[in-house]
């Protein structure tokens, strides 16, 4: 075995790994099959990991998972110089570039002023930097990624329009179009369950279910809450529910084949449990939450 070149600190240490293991002789042979799309994904996956180590608090994981997004910035920036368009130390040039350009008020002679006039600078900046490149879209909406998942675009594509006044006054009238919305879907529902096969009726159900998905987002932006952290917070109460509905049930055979009127049971007992503070539930959901 061959130990890694160089001080584990350095990022020229990780640059020359990342070379090695795309080396044709003598490489990786999974790191060489990926590209760029196969390692998307991947990239995704560690942003959500961090996120959700920020979530819990865990600075010593949140280490880890910084560590495992660098390295996909790497292995992208690997993969482009092998196609001769750009190296790791043209990302770190163009973002050093950026964050000059876009902070005239610590790098230049403007002056910072509040938070939200900082925003507002920024965007006045980016909207430069759009048309510099050509970019002729003068909708308020320019600028929103199609690459973000659709649940973060629709909440950016809001908060662009409330940019202009377009949006609720506040929380009231989005519950009372949430309702609305609802009303819809169950009319939706409703006509597919007499047709299953009417195409243009489980379009509409797709319709309304995204409109009422995209008021949910609208509600928690109004809230000043983060989609994504509430999304991830109710992702773990249910796996952590439903993994202590599995223990309770263990010592009746399991779940699975059970009446769903025995499983309501156990999560109602496994979700009494956890509002008392946890005891009561079985170890192994303790420890799963």
């Amino acid at each position: 075995m061959t130990d890694a070149p160089g001080d584990p600190r350095d990022i020229r240490t990780l640059l020359a790994i990342m070379a090695r293991l795309r080396d044709p002789d003598g490489g990786c042979p999974w790191d060489l099959a990926q590209t760029f799309a196969s390692i998307a994904p991947y990239t995704l996956e560690e942003a959500y990991e961090v996120a959700d180590a920020i979530d819990r608090g865990d600075l010593h994981d949140l280490k880890d998972e910084l560590g495992d997004l660098l390295l996909q910035v790497v292995f992208h920036a690997r993969m482009a110089e092998e196609a001769g368009a750009f190296a790791f130390a043209d990302v770190v040039a163009a973002i050093c570039d950026k964050m000059v350009r876009r902070h005239p008020h610590v790098f230049g002679t403007a002056q910072a002023g509040e938070p939200g006039a900082v925003l507002q600078g920024w965007e006045a900046i980016k909207r430069a930097e759009r048309a510099a490149r050509g970019e002729t879209d003068p909708s308020a909406l320019a600028g929103v990624s199609r690459g973000l998942p659709e649940w973060l675009r629709a909440v950016k594509l809001q908060q662009k329009a409330a940019k202009v006044g377009f949006d609720w006054p506040g929380p009231a009238p989005v519950i009372a179009k949430l309702h609305e919305e609802i009303e819809e879907v169950r009319a939706e529902f409703a006509a597919v369950a007499d047709d299953p096969d009417d195409a243009a009726a489980r379009d509409r159900l797709e319709d309304e279910l995204g409109d009422l998905l995209f008021v949910c987002l609208n509600l928690t932006r109004h809230a000043g809450i983060d989609a994504g952290a509430a999304l991830r917070r109710a992702n773990a109460k249910f796996e952590r529910r439903f993994r202590a509905m599995e223990a309770l049930a263990a010592a009746d055979g399991g779940l699975a084949g059970q009446p769903l009127a025995a499983q309501d049971r156990y999560w109602e007992q496994a979700k009494a449990a956890e509002k008392a503070g946890g005891p009561g539930l079985p170890a192994q959901a303790q420890e799963a939450g």
